[in-house]
């Protein structure tokens, strides 16, 4: 059990329709399939049960959710009922714009009402949503408008000269048009119907989109909003990472609208402080960031703007023991760090707010099972190996891609590309993965060991280890460290300071030779590390 910290309580007790007090979801219990019978309005046209847009609107009305509030923007704040009616209209809308069923949408916009909108509207068509970070290049959005061949673009208005060869929806026309627009007709669907398909982050190669279900949303309420957070109706989310990102999606639009909650949406990345203030501003009890946001956190905000967290999760990259520990101290709250991917959907192995172990990602979650394999796909028990994940809500495929699919893909089987090995107790510790490790002299290094042991140092904020060749072109480690008070740390004494506490700690080939100091670490729009950048040494 996470330590209960003075005022409040990290868990909340599920309470069941007959008022019996739940506990966490079992990990040997199943996940439906197919979801409940509904009842209800926005009333549908032939719709299905397992349609998860006409669900969700049931769901609402049954357990007396129409009137709370779901999403809180800059302008207003939206109930369940306004944000289920308002998709219903807006799915007559991408009707009268030539969406018809398994036709692909793609969303390319802010957070926000709209997005929101949009996503559920196309889900209730029976469409495939396909959600992007709009942040990307004009060549990145040209390229997955046409890689996923969108029917129908939905963006801000400042996007859509970089559409042309597709039909263009702006958030503005959308939401006009669906303020005097009927319902829209409800697809009848499957559970296994495809509903969006989310690019990989492109840390490495090119993108590839990982399409998913109608009834996946379910599965990552089950596995990751109940098993981990024990979300409920009272709780207000504030996700850093954004809808567009799988970890975002479940975060901020999926948990809220299954568990009756609500959840802040803003249209940029926050800053700090701009955090600390949603915060305070909107009462929020659970807070979603990668490494980098909690080391900026630490950087420029203060302890008491976080009062009211109950529980903050990370994920995207490694936690590193001694920055979780200094998160938990800023909030006041446990920081439950764990492990998700785009082609999974969502986090399939953590730590909970019932078994946390500060150093690890936890343990497979409700729904999920965990293998590590060799490099020769062979089961172990003992060292580092690759993890393998099989659960209901893996990925059907990449988006007309068959042969990267059949790459990944093994018998139900998903290979991660992550690495891992177990700790005593059964949780697993993360060590990188297949493509992060770096060469020298002949031995293979894994950085993130390396990271983890400087990230202790407390000048340290973050830091990123790669092999750059030195002037004779041999593959040196250089430490790439963001100082947590730039400019009130000499170089030269860090420097020392940190190949010092490497060569206590570390064998002697992976101490660094050296440490280049940094404003920033190179990252992907989703707050990973591009480690390709970093090997180059400079960005």
């Amino acid at each position: 059990m996470p330590e209960v910290l003075p005022g409040r309580s990290p868990v909340r007790p599920r309470v069941s329709a007959d008022g019996a007090v739940g506990s966490p979801p079992s990990a040997d219990a199943p996940i439906a399939a197919a979801l409940p019978t509904s009842t209800g309005a926005p009333a549908p046209t032939g719709s299905s049960t397992a349609n998860c847009a006409v669900h969700l609107a049931a769901k609402a009305r049954r357990e007396g959710w129409w009137e709370l509030p779901a999403f809180h923007t800059p302008e207003r704040s939206w109930t369940h009922g306004e944000v289920h009616t308002l998709a219903a209209a807006a799915a007559q809308v991408l009707v009268d714009h030539g969406v018809r069923p398994g036709d692909r949408v793609l969303i390319a916009m802010g957070d926000g009402i709209v997005w929101v909108a949009a996503f559920l509207a196309t889900a209730r068509l029976g469409a495939v949503a396909v959600p992007v970070n709009p942040d990307l290049t004009p060549d990145d959005h040209a390229f997955m408008a046409d890689d996923c061949r969108a029917r129908l673009v939905v963006t801000d208005d400042h996007l859509t000269g970089r559409f042309t060869g597709t039909a263009v929806l702006t958030g503005e026309r959308l939401m006009r048009l669906a303020a005097s627009a009927p319902a829209g007709p409800a697809a009848d669907v499957t559970g296994e119907t495809p509903l969006y398909a989310q690019y990989t982050s492109g840390t490495t190669g090119v993108p590839k989109a990982a399409l998913h279900r109608h009834a996946d949303l379910a599965r990552y309420q089950r596995a990751a909003g109940e098993g981990v957070v024990g979300v409920w109706r009272d709780d207000v989310t504030l996700s850093v990472s954004k809808l567009f990102f799988a970890y975002g999606l479940g975060n901020a639009l999926v948990f809220p609208l299954f568990s009756g909650s609500s959840a802040v949406l803003l249209p940029h990345r926050p800053t700090p402080v701009e955090i600390a203030q949603t915060v305070e501003r909107y009462g929020v009890t659970l807070l979603y960031g990668v490494p980098s946001a909690y080391a900026n956190m630490l950087a420029e905000c203060r302890p008491d703007a976080f009062s009211s967290v109950r529980l903050a999760v990370s994920a995207g990259e490694p936690l590193a023991v001694s920055l979780g520990a200094r998160a938990r101290d800023l909030l006041g709250a446990p920081v439950l760090d764990q492990l998700g991917s785009t082609e999974v959907g969502h986090a399939f192995c953590s730590n909970t707010a019932w078994s946390d172990e500060p150093g690890t990602i936890g343990r497979p979650l409700p729904g999920y099972e965990i293998m590590l394999r060799d490099k020769n796909g062979a089961q172990i028990t003992l060292g580092r190996g690759e993890i393998w994940v099989r659960g209901a809500s893996v990925m059907i495929e990449y988006l007309g891609r068959p042969e990267q699919t059949a790459k990944v893909l093994r018998g139900g089987w998903l290979r991660t590309g992550d690495l891992a090995e177990y700790v005593d107790g059964g949780a697993l510790r993360h060590c990188g993965r297949n493509d992060d490790m770096e060469m020298v002299g002949g031995i293979t290094v894994s950085p993130l060991e390396i990271e983890q042991v400087l990230a202790e140092h407390p000048a340290v904020a973050e830091v990123a280890v790669a092999a750059i060749p030195d002037e004779r072109g041999a593959a040196k480690l250089r430490a790439f460290v963001v100082p947590a008070q730039p400019g009130a740390v000499d170089p030269a004494v860090l420097e020392s300071e940190l190949i010092g506490l490497a060569r206590l700690r570390l064998s002697p080939y992976k101490v660094p030779r050296s440490v280049h100091l940094c404003a920033r670490l190179p990252r992907t729009p989703t707050g990973k590390l591009r480690r390709f950048a970093v090997r180059q040494g400079k960005w």
